[in-house]
């Protein structure tokens, strides 16, 4: 049977352990009382060479404490050959979602997968997606798009559905935010109004049922169903599938006083996240935040999805509070002096202890086994970087049309020459240091992928010692706004951030898109793409830079624009 395009992304009429699934047969398959629906879609993640991760959600038409029995069949890329079926159970323990670790499957190979359920009525499918398993070895090319920052209330998922077009991904690497917490009232208020995607619940999450329901709101995007259908995902989180700014302890949208423990919440958010995405859960020896983890693609890298909030990021210092009750007369030295000081302690943390040095011993061993290049899937901007001299490079009429008071107060700031964004790498510059003297060690070759800023940028990563250790290429968001939506019509606004930065070599920070990265044995590189709205359905798609770097003797050449 082969399988169209219609198929593939059409929709048919705790977590349940891995260790509970078992090969599918059709006798022990007992049908549920009631009907289901996969109103939720299908997706794939975690790929290794012989298995994938395949998650679905069951809705029954009446919410009941009796298991559901779901099988999950493999077909070969074409379909017409079954090469492996499953079967696992679900409940409303785990919110009815689906997490099957399909093994037994060859490497470097494309399979479309479904689930169903038999029901009084006969058997409900899901639909069909498409999976892949990663190389054991060799130097074909890997293709990946990097995503973040997808927020409901902020517009269409345009961007998903043009992912979900694109049948030559090997994978889709989501860098955080996810989703995000907020409530009605919340960041992205009006723009929901005008585009009547107000998010549910209308509260802002901090309940484990509040959580689960947002992610079900997400997850019942046909846009964002379709781009889950056509790749496996790798996936990380950064702060919002928690609460903005979070850190190990604490974060800055989280009030003790009205919404309880900051742990509480955390350990809620978490396993709402290990429920609903298609990501393998943590080995039992570490604690359920502890989410980092690699894959190998042949001989071309590893990809290191790295965890940067939860488990070691230190406590959040923000120069907009540090600033907020600043005169405009008076001397913000001695107030600078103290947050660089405090920003430049050696044992802040951005990973932790224990994250820092497995992934020292990764970069080695990739290194070691003459894997080409050496991917982090990281959540915040890891090169060095300040904002322009705006007093100086914005005219007077750009200036007075600043009217969002952290505009007004970075516009004084940014003569300083200091970085403005302390919750990015820059705000933990020894942990930096840390992570690239790992990687100096390994005579690794960096790519970072990063997320965000809501703005596309494309880095050279130097350390103190002016070597240059990799390149950093990151995306702008799904739907969130950037930097250039709140200063107004300042079209040079990139221009000024390349010329005020010598580590940056390109940057946008206009509209909403994806960036599609090829790896290859001596080379990688970036094609950056936008769509052209998030207010309506219907889009076009502007790819709007090309960049490239390559191994040379030094380590990684200078990104080159194509």
């Amino acid at each position: 049977m082969k399988i169209s395009r219609r198929n593939l992304l059409g929709i048919a009429g705790g977590t349940t352990l891995l260790t509970a699934c078992s090969t599918f047969s059709k006798t022990s398959q007992e049908p549920y009382s009631q009907n289901v629906t996969f109103s939720h879609g299908i997706a794939s993640g975690d790929p290794l060479h012989d298995r994938v991760i395949l998650w679905t959600r069951v809705t029954p038409s009446d919410e009941s404490t009796d298991p559901i029995t779901v099988g999950c069949t493999v077909f070969s890329e074409t379909g017409g050959k079954v090469v492996a079926q499953f079967q696992s159970q679900t409940s409303k323990s785990s919110d009815y979602c689906v997490k099957i670790d399909a093994t037994g499957l060859e490497p470097d190979t494309v399979y479309r997968y479904r689930f169903e359920v038999l029901t009084p009525t006969g058997k409900t499918k899901s639909a069909i997606g498409r999976t892949k398993t990663t190389a054991i070895s060799g130097n074909k090319k890997v293709k990946l798009a990097a995503v973040s920052c997808s927020n409901w209330q902020f517009g269409f998922f345009n961007v998903y559905k043009e992912l979900g077009q694109m049948d030559d991904l090997d994978v889709i690497v989501h860098l955080g935010d996810y989703l995000y917490e907020y409530g009605t009232d919340g960041y992205g208020d009006q723009v929901a109004v005008a585009t009547g995607r107000l998010h549910f619940p209308m509260n802002e999450t901090v309940s484990l049922e509040d959580y689960r329901l947002r992610h079900a709101q997400y997850k019942s995007d046909p846009d964002l169903q379709s781009a889950h259908a056509i790749a496996p995902w790798i996936c990380t989180w950064d702060d919002h599938e928690s609460a903005n700014n979070s850190y190990r302890t604490g974060a800055e949208n989280h009030q003790t006083k009205d919404e309880g423990s900051w742990t509480d919440r955390k350990q809620v958010a978490v396993q709402a996240y290990l429920e609903w995405m298609p990501v393998r859960d943590p080995k039992p020896d570490l604690n359920r935040e502890s989410i980092y983890r690699k894959f190998k693609f042949g001989d071309i890298a590893t990809i290191f999805a790295l965890e940067s909030r939860l488990t070691g990021r230190s406590e959040e210092i923000s120069w907009a509070d540090e600033l907020s009750n600043v005169e405009p007369d008076q001397d913000p030295r001695p107030i600078v002096g103290n947050v660089l000081r405090r920003v430049s302690n050696p044992t802040r943390s951005m990973l932790g202890v224990a994250q820092e040095k497995w992934l020292a011993k990764g970069l080695q061993s990739s290194v070691d086994a003459g894997e080409s290049w050496q991917v982090l899937a990281n959540q915040v901007v890891m090169a060095k970087v300040r904002p322009p001299d705006f007093t100086r490079t914005l005219s007077q009429s750009q200036v007075e049309m600043q009217t969002i008071p952290l505009i007004q107060r970075l516009i004084p700031f940014s003569a300083l020459g200091l970085p403005f964004n302390l919750d990015a790498w820059d705000g933990f510059p020894a942990a930096r240091n840390r992570l690239y003297e790992a990687a100096k060690d390994a005579n690794a070759r960096l790519v970072t992928l990063t997320g965000d800023t809501h703005t596309a940028w494309v880095n050279s990563l130097v350390d103190e010692g002016n070597n240059r250790l990799g390149i950093e290429f990151a995306c702008t968001s799904v739907s969130s706004p950037g930097l250039g939506a709140y200063m107004g019509d300042i079209p040079d606004l990139g221009k000024q951030f390349e010329e005020a930065n010598e580590q940056v070599y390109y940057h946008d920070p206009f509209g909403n898109g994806a960036t599609i990265v090829t790896l290859e044995k001596d080379k990688v590189s970036s094609e950056h793409l936008k769509v052209s709205t998030t207010m309506s359905e219907e889009y076009f798609v502007e790819r709007t830079a090309f960049y490239s770097a390559f191994q040379d003797e030094n380590g990684v050449s200078e990104p080159k624009r194509s």
